[in-house]
Order: C-alpha cells, then sequence, then structure tokens
C-alpha cells in the first residue's frame, strides 16, 4: 500500500467518525428535554465531530496538496470556544432558574458556593 491509498482510508476513517459524532450531537440537541441537558449534546460530540472533519481535511490536504494549518487554528478556536460558550449558557439557566436548583452539598456548606464563613466575615466587609 502506498502513503495516498494509506491516507484515504484515513480520511475515510475521520469522516466516518465526524458524521457519526454530529449526528450524535444533533439528535441530542434535539431529543432532549431541558436546556441544561441540551449543552452536552453540541458542545461534547459537536466538537468531536468537527474535529474530526478537520483531522480529515488535514489528512487530505497534507498528501493530496501542498498542505495548511488553517485546520488547526480553527481546531484551536473550536476547543477554546465551546467549553467556554457552553459555561455561559449555563450561568445563564442557573440565574434565570429556569432548570433544577442545584443540589446542596452534604458536608460542607462552603464548598462551590458563596458562603462565607463566620471568622472570615470581617475581612470580606474589610476588603469591598
Amino acid at each position: 500500500m502506498t502513503l495516498s491509498v494509506l491516507a484515504t482510508y484515513a480520511v475515510v476513517f475521520f469522516l466516518a467518525v465526524g458524521v457519526i459524532f454530529t449526528l450524535v450531537a444533533g439528535i441530542g440537541l434535539l431529543k432532549l428535554n431541558t436546556g441544561m441537558s441540551r449543552l452536552h449534546a453540541p458542545t461534547k460530540a459537536g466538537t468531536v465531530g468537527i474535529g474530526a472533519f478537520l483531522v480529515a481535511s488535514m489528512i487530505h490536504s497534507w498528501t493530496f496538496s501542498d498542505g495548511s494549518i488553517h485546520e488547526l487554528l480553527i481546531l484551536a478556536f473550536l476547543f477554546v470556544t465551546a467549553p467556554v460558550s457552553a459555561n455561559f449558557m449555563a450561568r445563564v439557566n442557573i440565574y434565570r432558574q429556569a432548570c433544577e436548583p442545584l443540589p446542596q452539598p452534604d458536608q460542607d456548606d462552603l464548598w462551590s458556593t458563596q458562603n462565607i464563613p463566620e471568622a472570615d466575615r470581617y475581612i470580606a466587609v474589610d476588603v469591598r
């Protein structure tokens, strides 16, 4: 087998992976009930699917033409912006109380909350 045949198989493989993950992301976006659960499908599966398409494009461009690094820039931008935008959308859902409230912690009520211990309240007042 030559390099071009192996590259063609790799391109087909990554295109198939991209189609499967993008299809799962689309179905998840349509079928999931709440806004918070809908965030997971496009941000996780959609990102992996588009990443697979970009990898297939990189393999094809380096094998059959001069090559390009534009796909790496797109991939870096996608992997940076998708989690940030999902975090902002989740915060809006929590702020508007459009979802179920977060469960209270079992033991420590200070972990990942805005509560300040009594002993440290004077520090918080003095800083502001």
